[in-house]
């Protein structure tokens, strides 16, 4: 564009049009919200794992004062308000029906993890409701508890609830049994790994804060909050728990400090303040502690594997076998079953020409926290398995590791290449990536490398991940509204969330592409139920489907001004051309502003509400490489280099997608090395429950970041070739850290440590590892 409005366009690498605001201190979060006279709630929380509810007494409590009301589950069922239900058509392994205990908002009859909500105080000040919590009386008959996964799939453990058998939720199998182990019995070399993905904490910087105001004279109730998904929040508030319509609950979401998945559904807290603000005739709060997140917003991960990779005598992979138990918590909610059972296997076979399977994904009931979204979603957890399986079958062949990879791509010909598991990949060049990877990482360097280490005392270790991911919770259709107004603002509107991952500027770059005006003119709003309905932000998809959309809107807006424009003008629309802000007669200087034909309109501004959709999801893909130095004396690791090539398709902003990538693998690097998620095997205790025993990833862990993002290959199904990639980062991360700590053990002579390392790399389970 000549008026240079295009260094602000897609490509460029714009600064954050947020940022301005949030670093001042002018945002708005919920809990910056007060109105006047509002209330404040606190949950009276389970102390106990597993319990009979024998009675409550809330008389102690109405007496502290300050004190307005306590809310009970019987409270609850007399208003008509429902459980919350797994509506999932997932089978158990006999046939019988998915079985899943219904979750009351507030405990009914049993608890069944430490933190479950019991009863809810509501008072003048945030100290009365906790003094009015602590008052209430609350006398339980203790059951024998399940912690983890290999106490509930033991014969005879006692059951989280009776209809679910064998504590056993669900159970899917993928492929052919009976041709894996054909497979298997040819092979010329069978790897087998015992894998975990521990339990984490999503830890988002700001908790959960939920503020209900309920209006007697609409019949309405209004709730703020701190949320990824604003019009899926009203729908189960209103539908799934309070049993009224949908238009009866307006959700409004102002700035959200990080979701990372563990912001998606609904929460029974969600649904309680929402009631109280009904029960109570005035405003009503709730701000989460760090403690209330740690025991009872959803964690990630939690899965034990058996994984098999058969292969001939070149290192081809043969056959693929996989056996996986997923800890859902005491109460699964749909994503949860999903993302273990269904999403995580999508990418099983990644970006390697794998076609005999056999996998099985269990879901059981254990008496703690409910398990998840979690930035990756189950990818994650799939691609740490069999990149884990490539670094051990490497060292069992004698192959440079990259190489065996190599040997088994997908080539660029086989695109569009449909995987084992029914999924589609539209484009890919796995190879030129990999082979970017290695470069960025001086791979045949690292002999020297490893030897200066070595002079220094310290053991060097180098692992690779080349993995792909797929994004967007197939959901595929969005809806985004353009208003141009007289006043010189363009007001786009998205049903999409922003929640810190700079999506407010990459969509007002798309719309300075389409519509050439500063960007500064370019105003981009979430959050508003009322305003439109979406799914939200989730599964890497709001660029690329909510990004779509924008452009569709836009173009859409143009034209419906050049129709305007030619009311005005009195010449044929096809006469008119548009370029930065300005339609006007071709070949002639006759034509008229933008914004002065939206002054024009009736109301002041040309509307477009617009819903549009995309083909299918996308599949961004990378290769990731880390080196790393373990100190033998103390078993520390120190993560001396981490580099990534990473195929993002078409880039709206390389700024916005390196930030992305580069939070995703310092997330990733947390689980490999320190973050874990314990509850005692013996009470159900959460015992890593706060900042003093819950290990958070640091910026200074990585002493060197590189990362160079491919172009070239742009996506096949959505308009602008754009792929995801909010969560790519976190799934490369962990088996590339995880791979270099086991390749250092390896070198040191211990490859049998090496094959059954676990995660956290702590240093005092690298040093046992590495000395016996």
């Amino acid at each position: 564009m000549d008026s240079g409005f295009g260094r602000f366009g897609s490509g460029q690498a714009v600064k954050r049009i947020e940022d301005r605001a949030l670093l001042a201190g002018q945002g708005l979060f919920t809990d910056d919200v007060a109105p006047a006279g509002h209330l404040h709630l606190y949950f009276l929380r389970s102390p106990h794992a597993h319990a009979r509810i024998l009675s409550l007494d809330t008389a102690p409590a109405l007496a502290i004062p300050g004190v307005v009301a306590v809310i009970t589950a019987e409270d609850l069922a007399k208003a008509g308000a429902k459980a919350m239900q797994v509506t999932l058509p997932f089978k158990r392994p006999d046939g019988s029906a998915l079985a899943a205990p219904p979750r009351p908002v507030l405990a009914e009859g049993h608890v069944r993890f430490v933190g479950e909500p019991v009863a809810a105080v509501i008072a003048e000040s945030a100290q009365a409701a906790r003094d009015g919590a602590e008052a209430v009386v609350l006398e339980v008959e203790d059951l024998p508890a399940v912690i983890g996964l290999k106490a509930a799939a033991a014969p005879g453990a006692p059951l989280v609830w009776p209809a679910a058998t064998g504590n056993v939720v669900a159970e899917t199998r993928y492929g052919d049994a009976a041709a894996t182990e054909a497979a298997f019995n040819s092979a010329a070399h069978v790897v087998s790994l015992d894998l975990v993905n521990q339990r984490l904490a999503p830890v988002s910087m700001e908790p959960r804060v939920v503020l209900a105001e309920y209006d007697a004279g609409t019949d309405r109730i209004t709730v703020r909050m701190s949320s990824q998904m604003p019009s899926g929040a009203r729908d189960s508030i209103a539908k799934e728990v309070l049993g009224i319509d949908p238009g009866k609950v307006r959700v409004l979401v102002g700035d959200v400090g990080g979701g990372f998945g563990m912001k998606t559904g609904l929460y029974p807290e969600d649904a309680v303040v929402a009631f109280a603000a009904k029960q109570v005739g005035r405003p009503v709060k709730w701000a989460a502690t760090r403690l209330d997140d740690f025991l009872a917003a959803l964690h990630g991960r939690d899965t034990d594997s058996r994984a098999e990779l058969a292969l001939d005598a070149n290192g081809k992979v043969l056959g693929y076998r996989v056996r996986t138990l997923a800890d859902m918590g005491a109460y699964p909610r749909n994503p949860s079953v999903a993302i273990q059972l269904l999403i995580g296997p999508w990418v099983s076979t990644s970006i390697y020409d794998i076609t005999t399977v056999d996998f099985t994904f269990t879901a059981l009931l254990t008496n703690t926290a409910t398990t998840g979204p979690y930035r990756g979603a189950g990818r994650p957890e799939a691609i740490y398995l069999i990149e884990r399986l490539m670094d051990e079958a490497a060292r069992k062949l004698g192959l440079d590791p990259a190489e065996l990879r190599r040997r088994n791509l997908i080539a660029p010909a086989q695109m569009p290449y449909r995987n084992a598991m029914g999924q589609t990949y539209d484009s890919g060049a796995f190879e030129q990536v990999l082979d970017q990877g290695l470069k960025l990482a001086d791979w045949d360097g690292f002999a020297a490398r490893a030897a200066e280490s070595k002079a220094r005392g310290r053991l060097r270790g180098r692992g690779i991940a080349s993995f792909l991911e797929w994004t967007g919770g197939n959901v595929f259709e969005e809806r985004v509204t353009i208003a141009v107004k007289g006043d010189g603002e363009i007001e786009v509107y998205a049903t999409t969330q922003a929640m810190g991952q700079g999506i407010a500027t990459s969509y007002a770059q798309l719309a300075v592409d389409v519509f050439g005006v500063p960007i500064e003119q370019v105003k981009v709003v979430f959050g508003d139920s009322d305003r439109g309905s979406g799914f939200g932000s989730a599964g890497s998809r709001s660029l690329f489907t909510a990004g779509s959309a924008v452009k569709v809107a836009a173009d859409k807006t143009v034209d419906t001004a050049k129709d305007l424009a030619a009311e005005a003008l009195e010449v044929a629309a096809v006469d008119l051309e548009y370029r930065d802000g300005r339609i006007q007669v071709a070949g002639t200087d006759r034509g008229i502003g933008l914004f002065d034909l939206a002054a024009k309109q009736p109301e002041g501004r040309i509307f477009i509400d617009s819903t549009s959709s995309v083909s299918g999801p996308t599949w961004p893909n990378g290769t990731h490489v880390c080196e790393v130095e373990i100190d033998p004396d103390t078993g520390e690791v120190a993560v001396l280099s981490y580099v990534s090539a990473n195929d993002a398709g078409r880039v709206v902003n390389p700024m916005i997608v390196e930030g992305q990538v580069v939070g995703g693998a310092l997330q990733g690097l947390g689980q490999a090395l320190c973050e874990h998620v314990i509850y005692d095997a013996e009470t159900g205790q959460p015992l890593s429950a706060s900042f003093m025993d819950y290990a958070m990833p640091r910026a200074d862990m990585v002493a060197d970041y590189r990362t160079v993002l491919d172009t070239s290959i742009p996506c096949r199904t959505n308009p602008l070739g754009v792929k995801g990639v909010g969560e790519l980062g976190t799934i490369g991360a962990t088996p590339a850290v995880v791979n270099a700590v086991a390749d250092a053990l390896a070198r040191a002579g211990r490859p049998q440590a090496a094959a059954t390392l676990q995660m956290p790399l702590t240093p005092p389970r690298v040093w046992a590892a590495l000395h016996g």
